[in-house]
């Protein structure tokens, strides 16, 4: 019984964790305007170095699964973010690629996000921090 309150303890230790990052990295995208889920998308389709990406590329990389994808580049289309395209080769894939203005936004938000991201984990030294990583791994690699 003592491994189901722990195994417990702990998954309830991770939530409120990760809503804490939550918390914090949404404060940051608040002021220009994004949604953690919208930052998410933003970063997915700069890691694509301008190679489109379609729906389910973006869906897989999410880090929310259960995001409506198609609702988020919406909004982020109304907000010149991104830009969606049918492709040439195949009329009914849709191909999704960040804007010049997309790119701007997250180089502004990149040393805001860094600093943030530092001040969440202060707590911890490098060492405790690669220990973390390499526990979520474990936990996330092998779901």
């Amino acid at each position: 019984m003592e491994s189901l309150e722990l195994a417990k303890n702990t998954v309830v230790g991770i939530l409120k964790a990760g809503s804490k990052v939550e918390e914090h990295i949404g404060e940051v995208l608040k002021t220009f305007d994004i949604s953690l889920q919208q930052f998410n998308v933003l970063r997915i389709l700069r890691g694509r170095k301008g190679k489109p990406a379609n729906l389910q590329t973006v869906q897989k990389r999410m880090i929310h699964k259960m995001s409506n994808t198609t609702r988020l580049v919406d909004k982020l289309i109304i907000k010149k973010l991104v830009v969606r395209k049918t492709c040439k080769e195949n009329r009914r894939k849709i191909e999704i690629t960040i804007t010049d203005l997309g790119l701007d936004v997250l180089s502004n938000l990149d040393t805001k996000i860094q600093k943030t991201e530092a001040i969440i984990l202060k707590q911890l030294s490098l060492e405790e921090q690669k220990t973390l990583r390499n526990l979520i791994n474990k936990i996330t690699l092998n779901q």
